[in-house]
């Protein structure tokens, strides 16, 4: 097993089905709720070392930085913010819980002044769009079952969650080195390094094994001369 930091200026997006609402058969016009972040589910990752398993330990927005979270379409940061969590804020248009399964979020949307806020309603309310996203940067993190195919990478530290976003297209990245943002490592991907990592472990091992062996055989040669 290989553990490693991520640097502090790498930035991850991950996307999935979610269990998601408008608000509207509670007489909540404009209110949305959902899941950004699920906690204990392995989903399988891809990249260009191989297929592995991602989950986000219970634990891992302990000491997270939840400060102040928006709420985008797609990750359109540069676009206006549908809503928002800011701690100290009383006039906050989002809220959002932690419990055992993950991270949930309540919004209020302005279907009235905003047209994409409104837009993007309809299409919840219509079943139509059902997956979220989020933006975040892990602190710390660790791999399981190197030895198998399908190793396990546990994310078992966030340290800020930057944003969610309503995304078009559910279920985690299905291509490119997770589709990880520009500032991530592109040479080599972190399997690849955590395998790499593991066999130099492993030849280290064996090789003191090895020479312990070898020790051992010259203790009983010398007893028997």
């Amino acid at each position: 097993m290989s553990k490693r930091k991520y640097s502090e200026d790498q930035l991850i997006t991950r996307s999935l089905e979610a269990t998601f609402r408008a608000l509207e058969d509670e007489g909540l016009e404009g209110v949305i709720e959902g899941t950004p972040i699920v906690f204990n589910q392995d989903t399988v990752m891809h990249s260009w070392d191989g297929d592995y398993y991602e989950r986000i330990d219970p634990t891992a927005l302990n000491n997270a930085n939840l400060d102040d979270v928006r709420l985008f379409i797609n990750h359109e940061t540069n676009k206006i913010t549908l809503a928002r969590s800011k701690r100290g804020n009383p006039n906050s248009t989002m809220s959002f819980r932690i419990d055992e399964t993950g991270f949930h979020i309540r919004a209020v949307l302005d279907i009235e002044n905003n047209t994409e806020a409104r837009a993007i309603y309809s299409s919840i309310k219509r079943g139509d769009t059902d997956g979220m996203s989020f933006m975040f940067r892990i602190s710390d993190y660790e791999w399981q079952g190197l030895d198998t195919e399908m190793p396990t990478l546990i994310i078992k530290s966030i340290s800020i969650v930057h944003e969610v976003s309503v995304v078009n297209f559910p279920a985690y990245p299905q291509t490119s080195v997770n589709a990880r943002c520009e500032k991530e490592e592109t040479s080599s991907s972190l399997l690849a390094e955590a395998k790499k990592a593991y066999a130099e472990e492993t030849a280290r091992s064996k090789e003191l094994e090895i020479k312990q062996q070898e020790l051992e055989l010259a203790k009983l040669k010398a007893l028997v001369l």
